[in-house]
């Protein structure tokens, strides 16, 4: 089950998050739910094993807000470097990355249940 200390054990920032959904938990915990609902993190994997680094970028770019916003820490570091990368275009190694994104969002889902 989801709840604020589960997600702080993960490495959230809850006390940020909390501050932004004006300590409105059951918000919070919605928004977050509603997140992992989404599948822009295998869109992002699929564009960038495709070598669409466009494409890539502009979901990286979205997640980075999403996760930022959600102060989702151990998805948004990567997500932030990774949108670096492919911001510059940068022709390397994203395995690593994408890696570490996947890993994080399934110990996430892994809370929600």
């Amino acid at each position: 089950m989801l709840t604020i200390e589960n997600l702080r054990a993960w490495g959230a920032n809850t006390d940020e998050a909390l501050r932004r959904c004006m300590n409105n938990e059951a918000f919070y915990l919605g928004l977050v739910s509603r997140a992992m609902q989404d599948d822009s993190i295998g869109k992002l994997k699929e564009a960038v094993e495709a070598g669409n680094l466009e494409r890539g970028f502009e979901l990286a770019h979205a997640l980075k807000g999403t996760m930022g916003n959600l102060a989702l820490t151990p998805i948004c570091t990567p997500v932030q470097e990774i949108t670096e990368l492919l911001r510059a275009r940068a022709q390397a190694d994203y395995t690593p990355l994408l890696s570490e994104i996947i890993t994080q969002r399934d110990k996430l889902i892994a809370l929600l249940r």
